[in-house]
């Protein structure tokens, strides 16, 4: 049975108004999607884990959006497909009915609202069915978060009041007349209404008080040049991850991350859309998104944790300099550093840190080609505080060299203001590519092709 097992995620697409609905009394619909968003993550982590450990399929179905929203969101690493029409039980029966004729000899299928729901838990339930063809999870408002097929067992999602607080007891009713007794597992809280909320934070305080764990997310495309010293100066540190995101690599950019430790995803090209699927398979508390070019400072890890603890600071970069002898560099990069600690706005080869949680919470990178960095770190701007440190980190002077110090100047303030005005992103990265030479725009071309249509509607309102 374990080569046939299969764990069903289902998840709603996080849109303001539309998720968590019965919070935004409390939250708000800004609030509302922040804390739908970490839960479904939460949701996946675990999953994530107890498919390893049980050799399972992991599937995420969703509604609310297409597939490519999705990936975008979560990276392109995940096994995603819609969920069919109808309500809740004809839902859950077509994705039981689905897993079975692909050959699963057990599904377990789990929503996304329940933070308790564990690696254990999920583990039990897989085990439970090995001696019982039903398996529930009881959740405290009266439904159940989690259920669990050995076998094809149509008639449990028939003819049930979804959304009543008599759905689990009503299952197990109709369960009995057909003669099956389910195995239940521990009662969890699901996270639903405003009095569900103290449960939640109860749970966050308890992890935030944890030992922090940073994990290093690098988006990569063609960086075998570059890979291997920043790695290393990674490491030294010794973080609790590293997640080398390569965007379809042609050099041997794979082959040298994995050999210097890192744990290597494949998604399409494009920085944002890297960053986003690191992040959603990270499992440190910590972020650090760090260009593939950029080396990092002796001890860094201490200096992010120091920086992330000061009251009122969201998020900190670190001091910008170029590895590269180009006339004027200094003054560059006093410059840059005065602009970044002056307006808050670090540039992504800084190398960014914050909270995984207020990453998850914002949704990530906008899928952007362009300004993807800008975009992000002014949302976070309304949030806290944006730390500079006086520690730098050293990024590649390539393309400073290839166009020229007083051209990318000239080219970075036609960009912003063009941003500024409202100019799309497709538009503005059709422009940088037509005035920056052949093989400067990094790994941000292909995957400017890859989003231009949809880019070209998104007008900097996230």
């Amino acid at each position: 049975m374990n080569a046939l097992r299969r764990i069903i995620v289902f998840a709603r697409f996080p849109v303001p108004g539309r998720v968590k609905t019965r919070l935004i009394p409390a939250l708000g619909p800004d609030g509302s999607v922040r804390l739908h968003r970490r839960l479904v993550l939460r949701t996946l982590r675990s999953a994530q884990a107890a498919a390893c450990a049980c050799k399972a399929q992991l599937e995420l179905h969703f509604d609310g959006a297409d597939r490519d929203a999705v990936h975008s969101w979560l990276g392109d690493s995940w096994i995603c497909q819609p969920q069919v029409a109808g309500d809740l039980g004809e839902r859950m029966a077509s994705a039981f009915e689905k897993g079975f004729r692909d050959g699963a000899g057990a599904i377990v299928l789990v929503g996304s609202d329940c933070p308790g729901l564990s690696e254990e838990i999920l583990r039990s339930a897989f085990e439970s069915l090995e001696h019982n063809p039903v398996v529930l999870g009881p959740a405290t408002d009266g439904g159940y978060y989690l259920v669990g097929l050995g076998r094809p067992v149509p008639e449990l999602f028939r003819g049930i009041p979804w959304g009543g607080d008599r759905v689990l007891a009503q299952s197990i009713e109709k369960l009995k007349r057909i003669g099956i007794t389910p195995a239940l597992l521990p009662e969890l809280p699901d996270i639903d209404r405003p009095a569900d909320l103290e449960v939640w934070k109860r749970l966050d305080a308890s992890e935030s008080a944890r030992p922090p764990r940073v994990s290093v997310i690098i988006p990569a495309l063609n960086e075998a040049a570059a890979i291997v010293a920043t790695l290393q100066s990674v490491r030294r540190e010794s973080p609790h991850e590293v997640i080398v995101v390569d965007g379809g690599s042609s050099d041997n950019t794979v082959q040298l991350a994995a050999d210097h430790g890192a744990q290597v995803i494949s998604s399409k090209p494009g920085r944002a859309r890297q960053m986003n699927a690191g992040a959603a398979k990270a499992r440190g508390d910590t972020l650090l998104l760090l260009h593939a070019d950029t080396r990092l400072p002796a001890d860094w890890h201490a200096l992010v944790l120091e920086t992330l603890a000061r009251p009122g600071v969201i998020a900190g970069a670190f001091g910008f300099e170029i590895d590269a002898p180009i006339v004027g560099k200094r003054i560059l990069e006093w410059g840059t550093n005065l602009r970044s600690r002056w307006r808050q706005i670090p540039y992504g080869d800084q190398g960014l840190f914050l909270k995984r949680a207020v990453f998850e919470e914002e949704g990530g990178f906008g899928m952007l080609p362009i300004m993807e960095d800008y975009e992000f770190i002014r949302r976070l701007r309304r949030r806290g505080k944006i730390v500079t440190l006086g520690q730098s980190a050293v990024t590649s002077g390539r393309r400073w060299q290839r166009v020229g110090l007083l051209r990318t100047l000239l080219l970075n303030q036609l960009i912003i203001a063009g941003y500024h005005f409202g100019v799309s992103p497709g538009r503005l990265a059709s422009f940088y590519r037509k005035v920056e030479p052949k093989g400067c725009y990094g790994n941000r071309s292909a995957g400017s092709r890859q989003i231009r249509s949809a880019s070209n509607t998104y007008r900097f309102k996230r």
